[in-house]
């Protein structure tokens, strides 16, 4: 034997026969409520999700999910190498494949590389200044 029961329509509990009230709105619909705790609060135009003994409240901050439900599928994310503006990845591999004491002689023989070049131009630029003459510079903010 089925028993027809109602949905209380603040707390989405059971109304079996019997117990509850129905409430008739202005606009004519029905509104089946199963406590008076449940009136009063409608009456009061209190929201359901607002209420934390209220199953709205519960659907809406997730509780009472079963864990089969529960689980998420995360996707891994995958490490893609990319080629950088000035190398190409297999460039990018091979000086990650070298070793590292290769690789500080390589960056010690370029630093000596473009300290000599400095030097050599300082040198160079000495010789052509000291023929110009130029004027002392002002600076702007002081006043004349």
């Amino acid at each position: 034997m089925v028993i027809a029961t109602e949905l209380c329509a603040m707390s989405e509990y059971r109304i079996w026969p019997g117990t509850g009230k129905l409430f008739i709105r202005r606009d004519g619909k029905p509104i089946y409520l199963g406590s008076s705790k449940a009136q009063s609060l409608t009456l009061q135009r209190k929201k359901p999700a607002k209420l934390v003994w209220t199953q709205a409240w519960r659907r809406l901050h997730k509780k009472g999910i079963t864990e089969t439900n529960l689980k998420k599928r995360r996707t891994r994310s995958t490490k893609v190498q990319r080629a950088v503006v000035g190398l190409s990845l297999d460039d990018i591999k091979k000086k990650a494949a070298q070793k590292p004491d290769f690789r500080s002689a390589q960056r010690d023989a370029a630093l000596k590389e473009v300290k000599q070049r400095k030097k050599d131009s300082k040198a160079k630029g000495n010789k052509g200044t000291s023929s110009g003459v130029r004027a002392p510079k002002v600076p702007k903010n002081v006043k004349r």
